[in-house]
């Protein structure tokens, strides 16, 4: 059992080895083995998340070469979590794509499916890994397997794309140069060996420089205010079948190694800790507004839950900064919900342009007549956004208040309402064209759309899974927040 982190890793790696051989054989083989393995890897990944609960944190060290030397995959319950949460989203993706690969040829084909196992790859060894290193090889793995699923997106994603390789190689110089200080101060790169020589505090200035760049590093990533310019336009312009699982959970990797850095690593004895946790405050309320204000002038949707993202990770890292265990928990909780909100809109709004082929809210004039299903299931995903009970979303913020509260951040809490409001008034226009504006005469583009009130099982299983999930956690949130507070023992304010 304790082989279950390299499993979880390994299935995606072989089968996006595998992928573009089988695609010549026959152009769908190739998907195919993807898919099973990443269902393979759904099933290891809760097998894990049992094992964790019941005997504890997993520690998997390849090679058999001792700690600091040898290459450790740490799992405890919370990215035990995030890693069911990526490969879920993985593999609804990868089904979601199905219905977008019949005009492509074999290698378009093969290759886009051995991109979505190595981007899936990429993320869950970020999230598993204790080296810090080896952090970077996986963050490499993720952003070069983004870039070619951006730019697969047409000529637009090829610009996308090659905006974000500028910012992305700029977020790994910050890293490479934050690891190099602190590995010069410590003298390891395992993070639990890190941590203990750290403790020390021998050299305050040196570990503030580098937590800077690591800092600056994952809010590019993440698309951290003001860091995002990169995002709206690859959200946008992403190949269709990958754009949920970027946009569900991309950005919420390296705001979990954000987290192990700052609560992990450095740890809340840090000198310069307080301040550095201000400063994420202030960035991430201004990015809060900001993001839901540009949602609110957008016309294509994809855009619209570009710009809601720039916002919902501005949640997320309020709870870092705010630091009460509520805080973390509602942080991580919201994290959870976010992936599945949003990459459960970006399978709605997919459903809805295969039938008709647009994304512009224009054109959704009173659509919920010929697709009521989706119309309701994206009208669900877009009242947990806003934050309406029983939803996910109310409650994650619901426990970002009581963080606040607890540490007497009433600003904040103030912030998250506003924001939350914002939120309503761009997404009530979302469900005001969906249910009420004057229908227009349009046939539907898609050549195998016509007649059809849904779209086809493979597209609306995503979407049906994601609203579940959205539910799920909202009814049983209390259950989940006692899980997280009891992982982030001693690592909150």
């Amino acid at each position: 059992m304790k082989n279950l982190p390299a499993y979880i890793v390994l299935l995606p790696l072989c089968s996006a080895l595998l992928s573009l051989a089988l695609s010549k054989i026959h152009k769908h083989l190739g998907r195919d083995v993807v898919f099973g393995a990443l269902v393979g890897s759904l099933v290891l990944s809760v097998v894990q998340l049992v094992r964790v609960i019941q005997n504890g944190p997993i520690h998997y060290i390849f090679g058999g070469y001792k700690i600091p030397y040898g290459i450790e995959f740490s799992v405890d319950t919370i990215n035990a979590v995030i890693v069911i949460m990526v490969c879920m989203l993985g593999v609804l993706s990868c089904m979601f794509a199905f219905n977008f690969d019949k005009n492509g040829d074999a290698l378009q084909v093969g290759g886009a499916y051995t991109m979505h196992a190595l981007l899936v790859l990429g993320m869950v060894g970020m999230t598993m890994t204790g080296d810090v290193f080896n952090l970077y090889v996986f963050l490499e793995i993720t952003s070069l397997t983004a870039y070619c699923l951006i730019a697969m997106g047409g000529s637009r994603g090829i610009v996308s794309a090659f905006r974000y390789l500028l910012v992305g190689t700029v977020a790994a110089t910050f890293y490479l140069l934050g690891v190099g200080i602190l590995y010069s101060v410590t003298g390891t790169l395992n993070m639990s060996d890190m941590a203990a020589c750290l403790k020390q505090g021998n050299n305050d200035s040196a570990m503030l420089m580098a937590m800077m760049f690591l800092i600056s590093a994952f809010g590019i990533k993440m698309a951290l205010f003001p860091f995002h310019g990169w995002q709206p336009s690859a959200y946008t312009h992403a190949h269709t079948g990958a754009r949920p699982l970027i946009a569900g959970a991309m950005g919420k990797i390296p705001a979990y190694a954000m987290f192990r850095y700052l609560y992990c690593i450095y740890g809340k004895d840090f000198k310069y800790f307080r301040y550095v946790l201000l400063i994420i405050g202030v960035i991430s309320v201004c990015g809060m507004i900001y993001g839901s204000v540009r949602a609110m002038a957008q016309k294509d949707i994809r855009k619209v839950l570009a710009y809601s993202s720039v916002a919902q990770i501005g949640y997320i890292s309020l709870g870092f900064a705010i630091g009460s265990p509520l805080a973390l928990a509602g942080a991580f909780l919201h994290m959870l919900g976010h992936a599945f909100m949003k990459g459960g809109l970006f399978f709605a709004a997919g459903a809805i342009s295969w039938k008709y082929g647009t994304f512009d809210l224009n054109d959704f004039g009173r659509i919920y007549k010929r697709m009521p299903f989706t119309a309701g299931l994206l009208t669900v995903g877009a009242l947990s956004m806003i934050g309406i009970p029983p939803t996910v979303g109310f409650f994650s913020k619901w426990y970002l208040a009581c963080g606040a509260a607890q540490t007497h951040e009433y600003v904040y809490i103030f912030v998250l309402v506003l924001s939350s409001l914002l939120n309503a008034v761009y997404f009530f226009k979302v469900i005001e064209k969906v249910f009420v504006q004057a229908d227009k005469n349009r046939k539907p583009l898609h050549p195998e759309g016509k007649g059809v009130t849904e779209a086809p099982i493979t597209i609306m299983i995503p979407v049906v899974t994601c609203i579940l999930m959205i539910l799920l956690l909202g009814v049983f949130n209390v259950k989940v927040i006692d899980i997280l507070l009891i992982s982030l023992k001693g690592v909150a304010l």
